[in-house]
């Protein structure tokens, strides 16, 4: 336990945009737990008892900070929510002898959901419905890219969080393309509506809850992170949920997931990408919080 008995969660990321989700969902949740937020940037954050400062993941003093962290506050859990930090998290963890303390997937399959090409190879080849896409670098021209796609395509970042760098591209002039290179891949655009499923995936038990979530609006009109979603009622989107659930599995998942789904025009849905990690939109679905809470072994 963690300062005065009471069950601690450390969370990562608590600046951002999932840290704030999760931080809403804590107020009021329970007085025997405490939360302590880690982040680059330590602003005052609701539901945090303090924020603390944390190097960069990409940064060398990570590891040591993460390290002298974890020793002051003993946490329960240690949540991490960002996308950059997952491998790196895990690998750290078994040397910082977090054991299940820690909650997520392993260094692999954190770092394959967070390479957008790797996602697509894997579930294509495990028979999970992706968007047709490519690297980017195999198409000599925006012409020939929207020749072989028969209409408009998504350019996106390999590696990238959110809606970063993620541009729609349908005209053969496009000069967006002069950006790209293999560390960019391409896809269908897929133009029908757009689900946010929100997942959690037990270590243990392999018991898995999704709850899907219909974006209502897009940070950029036809594209973009969600800035409103609406909950689904269970069962009125049973393909999406079946999808989500064959992804998780997939990419050998467990602990909360957040990914995107789309319906290409024949109404089939397909994913456009995934996060092993809490999202931005996990407080409209707050089973997955729950499940962490009551199932992680830590």
């Amino acid at each position: 336990m963690g300062a005065g008995g009471r069950r601690t969660i450390l969370v990562t990321g608590a600046a951002g945009p999932a840290g704030r989700a999760l931080g809403a969902q804590l107020v009021g949740r329970d007085p025997e737990l405490r939360a302590v937020g880690a982040d680059l940037n330590p602003v005052p954050v609701t539901g945090f008892d303090t924020v603390e400062a944390v190097p960069a993941a990409g940064d060398p003093r990570y590891e040591p900070a993460m390290r002298d962290l974890i020793e002051r506050v003993g946490p329960d859990l240690v949540v991490p929510t960002v996308s950059e930090e997952l491998p790196r998290i895990a690998v750290f963890g078994r040397a910082a002898g977090l054991g299940s303390a820690l909650v997520g997937s392993s260094a692999s399959a954190a770092a394959v959901a967070g390479d957008k090409l790797l996602t697509m190879w894997t579930l294509a080849r495990a028979g999970v419905a992706v968007p047709a896409f490519a690297p980017a670098d195999v198409f000599a021209s925006p012409a020939v890219a929207l020749e072989w796609a028969g209409g408009p395509v998504v350019v996106k970042p390999r590696v990238a969080r959110g809606g970063r760098g993620v541009h729609v591209v349908d005209r053969p002039d496009d000069p967006v393309w002069d950006q790209l290179d293999a560390a960019w891949v391409v896809q269908v655009f897929a133009p029908a509506v757009e689900y946010s499923p929100q997942v959690y995936r037990s270590p243990r038990t392999g018991r898995t809850v999704v709850v899907v979530l219909q974006k209502a609006a897009l940070e950029h009109g036809r594209i973009g992170n969600a800035t409103a979603v609406e909950r689904l009622p269970d069962g009125s989107a049973p393909d999406v949920a079946a999808l989500a659930l064959r992804t998780v599995q997939a990419l050998d998942l467990v602990g909360p997931v957040d990914m995107d789904v789309r319906r290409l025009a024949d109404g089939a849905p397909v994913v456009l990408e995934v996060n092993a990690r809490f999202g931005a939109v996990s407080a409209s679905a707050p089973q997955i919080l729950d499940a962490v809470l009551d199932d992680w072994p830590g």
